[in-house]
């Protein structure tokens, strides 16, 4: 075997990203929301990143950005797009981000404190002890409100206080542990007592305890093992409750015999075949089902605030009456005006600490002056294709969602001169708000096609537009699909037969049998 070296030319392609770019990125893709968890870590953990008054004066420090301009130029880290896939890492990092920042926040991850390690060098020089200052975060999470209990905890609160024999105490916190968020316990029970802890309940025991669970727990219906359970658990409920005694009992009865025996016919609207299965009249079955409106599917989710998030918009478009046009502007203005604290500053270029106490307090300082660059970057780029987003979707605001235009990525991009990848990572998870209501900005980004008048029309537009014609049906007689396509070519918008039922299956519209009411 013989090894050698020699040397040779190779012609590839190189992207150099720095440091301070990656992190531009990612707190461009962050919501304002997501920002501001974001710079509460960044206060806590970086000690010479400090709130400002609005207006402060930063002259002082021009030296050091420029100093750390310098820094990033001798920083940069190549990434290598070749076949050996070199860099990889970083592009990973990157489209990971937003997944890996959701689950930080979950998990209520509080970055370990470089406070204390600063402290314990430099001791009385600390100027965030000199000062005497409150700790904002602390502040923040002692005046946050206690986290809601849970579905099991409510349960098994409730079973404390139930009226049943002491053997079924057990095998009923047995049985409360495998309710699920809806309410249902949906192992059968042979697994759940193969599972069980010794002393192992014998199967009629268990028996027993789920009985008086479904009987003691509040709402009705908890416990269930099936959608047909729980509906008669909540049924049965209703026609011995005194407070429903106006209730008519045929009408009850009724009710409960359609979720007993036809419960698969009334979930697909076969009405007819129901009265004629029963020989119960249309107007019979009708107020019988009035009666199910009642009735959950999801009798747990009372007991569990299943309310979705609130959410902030990043900017809001308004209508200038002086000027006859819409203007956005972003909701940043909740955010913290942030500075580099000054002593630290001076202290990064004091001789008379250690080395290693000065490189510390550099590298805080340079990352904490990165992040208010991108949080300025940031801004300058959201709000600018925000206005491009106002300017060529004003029909929009004027009209509504049916007069959408299409929008690509690429357009925006081109008109303002950056990546598409810079306009995509600006638009992710943003909403703003709008005299039409809040909207995902990623909403006016969209393809389409053109009308037979020559107009262009987005996706979202055709789609609202098959949402009114469905909604202007006669619903004795509702409209197929092919008839839905008919009339969407009247209003001059051709579409197939089959992307009319992809679109109903995204606007949550059943099939023309499961609309038809008698």
């Amino acid at each position: 075997m013989r090894f050698d070296t020699s040397q040779h030319m190779k012609m590839g392609q190189q992207m150099k990203l720095a440091p301070r770019m990656i992190q531009s990125m990612e707190i461009l893709q962050m919501s304002v929301q997501a920002l501001e968890e974001r710079i509460e870590q960044e206060l806590e953990s970086n000690v010479t990143l400090e709130i400002a008054d609005p207006g402060a004066d930063e002259k002082s420090l021009e030296e050091m950005r420029k100093q750390q301009e310098r820094d990033d130029t001798e920083n940069e880290r190549e990434l290598t797009v070749d076949e050996a896939g070199g860099g990889a890492d970083d592009f990973e990092r990157l489209d990971a981000f937003e997944s890996t920042y959701a689950e930080a926040a979950d998990n209520e991850f509080t970055p370990p404190s470089r406070g204390d390690r600063i402290e314990e060098t430099l001791g009385t020089y600390s100027p965030a002890r000199m000062a005497g200052e409150r700790d904002s975060k602390m502040d923040a999470m002692a005046n946050t409100a206690a986290r809601a209990e849970s579905l099991a905890d409510q349960l098994l609160e409730q079973w404390t206080f139930a009226d049943i024999d002491d053997e079924l105490r057990e095998p009923g916190r047995l049985l409360i542990s495998y309710i699920d968020d809806d309410g249902y316990i949906r192992t059968d029970l042979a697994t759940i007592r193969d599972h069980a802890p010794e002393p192992k309940p014998d199967a009629a025991t268990l028996e027993r305890a789920l009985l008086a669970v479904q009987l003691f727990l509040d709402p009705p219906g908890i416990g269930a093992r099936d959608v047909r359970e729980c509906l008669l658990l909540q049924i049965d409920h209703i026609a011995d409750d005194p407070a429903d005694a106006h209730a008519p009992s045929d009408e009850i009865e009724i009710a409960r015999n359609l979720i007993d025996v036809h419960l698969d016919d009334l979930i697909h609207n076969r009405i007819p075949k129901i009265a004629q299965a029963t020989g119960l009249s249309l107007d019979q079955i009708k107020r019988g089902i009035e009666h199910m409106r009642r009735l959950t599917l999801h009798p747990g989710r009372s007991l569990v605030s299943s309310a979705p998030p609130s959410i902030i918009p990043d900017a809001i478009v308004e209508y200038d009456d002086e000027k006859g046009g819409y203007f956005a502007y972003l909701t940043d203005g909740r955010l913290p005006n942030l500075r580099v604290n000054r002593e630290y500053a001076k202290m990064s270029a004091d001789r008379g600490l250690p080395k290693t106490d000065r490189q510390f307090i550099r590298t805080n300082l340079v990352n904490a002056q990165w992040l208010i660059d991108a949080i300025r970057q940031r801004r300058q780029t959201l709000l600018r294709v925000i206005n491009v987003v106002v300017s060529a979707q004003r029909e929009f605001f004027d009209q509504g969602p049916s007069a959408l235009k299409p929008l690509p990525m690429t357009l925006v991009a081109d008109q303002l001169g950056i990546h598409v990848a810079t306009v995509s990572r600006a638009v992710a998870g943003k909403h703003i708000q709008t005299p039409r209501g809040i909207f995902p900005l990623r909403k006016f980004f969209s393809g389409g096609l053109q009308t037979e008048q020559g107009e262009d029309v987005a996706w979202e537009a055709v789609r609202a537009a098959m949402q009114e014609v469905v909604d202007a049906e006669d619903k004795s007689k509702p409209l197929s699909d092919e008839a839905i396509a008919d009339e969407m070519k009247k209003r001059g918008i051709e579409i197939a037969r089959r992307t009319v039922a992809k679109y109903r299956g995204q606007l949550n519209i059943p099939p023309a049998r499961m609309r038809r009411t008698f």
